[in-house]
């Protein structure tokens, strides 16, 4: 972008490189400096940012554009990702939870005619995960369902899916538990069979791999929708941040109207008249020629991002690759180590034909097991280990919940014992790239010494 003509332009040209020069040495001097890690002492967080020299120079470019909203470090982040998991279409977002609301509420649209979700329509979900994956259901006035979990997945049960379905049932809504994908053949194929639209909330999982038919696909590209979260504990940062994904031109276009103030208008920030019938068209009871740029279809928002966020964003998205590949072998290490264990916790599987992008290791402390889910958290974390709940545990315990009627604004399908004991007994610890081999050696180190402890007292 030139923003600067003639000589000036030049000059600010190569003074932007020299900043940008410098960006990259202020990088080496102040956040390349890695501190010796100290057992212990030494704090190890369930998750964390992975960057370097590019995300900086990214950020500091595109602030020196100035062009504050989105513009095209957003666009190509968009073609990056929807290129990286094969879909036709990637919307992105303020958060990963605006990205979850965009998905849910597409599907509300009158665009889409007897299948779009009306208030009082049931949506099933689970309550063993983050709000955010049940919220947007909630404040439109539609009703979840709620059905348990299976362990060691800790993804929706399946063999209940019939049982909460009834004739007000147009969708399911599922998050992908740490990383591990629930089981998409039979959710798409119950999905199918009754007519229902998918939303994958993807956000913990981005780069979980899922064979379908003996294809290897993507988590968050086999429902009708996927969503994203960049939030700095995630796969990758924006710092905030999501996206919401689709092969279907008409839901793409249903999700980019409200996440853009409800528009009817496609042209991108900063363009006009794309379609070149911007003052010929006719809307509602507005009259003849009605400026198209400003014509609402929708109810909408403005969840889009700024530039800045998507500057980071495409530095991060180059990591990708690498940074799942830590992710799984941080994850496959503590399967491995904690392997003896399994007759005090319940140690995490991954789904059937699945490769998971993995979040988390989570384990979950048996009965019997001499202490509890709140003794061994209490430890690990005295000794500078950080430990994170299974989220909300059982939502419907929340205090978000009190003021709610059961049967009326939700309903629950069968048991939650499932969902109780993750909300008793369950705990995860990070996997993220950032953990070397001494700080993944002395988490088993401590479990096992925490372990052999307790059965020494017994």
């Amino acid at each position: 972008m030139d923003l600067v003509p003639g000589k000036a332009g030049m000059a600010g040209e190569a003074l932007k490189k020299e900043i940008l020069k410098k960006v990259g040495q202020y990088y080496d001097l102040v956040h390349g400096m890695k501190r010796p890690f100290v057992p212990g002492k030494t704090k190890i967080p369930y998750a964390g940012r992975i960057y370097d020299q590019a995300e900086l120079v990214n950020l500091v470019d595109s602030s020196l554009e100035f062009w504050l909203t989105s513009g095209r470090y957003a666009e190509r982040f968009e073609k990056g990702l929807a290129g990286f998991l094969g879909v036709r279409h990637c919307s992105l977002a303020n958060s990963g939870s605006s990205a979850n609301l965009l998905a849910f509420m597409a599907l509300t649209s009158p665009a889409l005619g007897e299948r779009r979700i009306r208030r009082g329509d049931e949506i099933i979900t689970v309550a063993a995960g983050f709000p955010t994956t049940v919220a947007p259901i909630i404040q439109f006035g539609a009703v979840p369902v709620i059905v348990d979990v299976e362990l060691p997945s800790y993804n929706v049960d399946c063999g209940q899916l019939e049982h909460a379905l009834s004739e007000k049932t147009k969708a399911l809504m599922l998050a992908h538990t740490l990383g591990n994908p629930f089981d998409l053949k039979t959710v798409k194929e119950f999905c199918d069979r009754h007519s229902l639209w998918l939303i994958e909330d993807n956000c913990d999982s981005l780069g979980s791999i899922c064979h379908l038919d003996g294809e290897p696909r993507y988590t968050g590209t086999i429902g009708h929708l996927g969503t994203s979260s960049f939030y700095p504990p995630h796969h990758i940062t924006m710092g905030e941040g999501g996206a919401v994904y689709t092969n279907d031109g008409v839901l793409n276009r249903l999700v980019e109207s409200f996440r853009d103030w409800g528009r009817d208008c496609w042209c991108p920030s900063g363009r006009d008249n794309t379609c070149g019938n911007r003052f010929t068209q006719k809307f509602g009871g507005l009259p003849y020629g009605y400026d198209h740029k400003y014509v609402y279809s929708h109810f909408g928002y403005n969840l889009k991002p700024t530039e800045m966020q998507a500057a980071v964003g495409c530095a991060q998205l180059e990591k990708l690759p690498g940074l799942i590949e830590a992710r799984k072998l941080n994850w496959k290490i503590f399967r491995d180590r904690l392997a003896e264990l399994a007759d005090k916790f319940i140690l995490p599987e991954a789904t059937k034909h699945s490769e998971p992008s993995w979040f988390g290791f989570i384990l979950t402390v048996k009965e019997g097991a001499g202490f509890t889910r709140d003794d061994i958290v209490r430890h690990l974390e005295s000794k500078g280990i950080q430990t994170r709940m299974l989220f909300a545990g059982n939502l419907v315990r929340q205090p978000c919940f009190a003021e709610m009627r059961e049967g009326v604004d939700y309903r629950i399908s069968g048991r939650l014992d499932n969902t109780d004991r993750i909300m008793r007994d369950a705990f995860w610890i990070g996997v993220y790239p950032g953990m070397t081999g001494e700080m993944t050696g002395f988490i088993v180190q401590t479990i096992k010494d925490f372990v052999g402890r307790q059965k020494a007292w017994v």
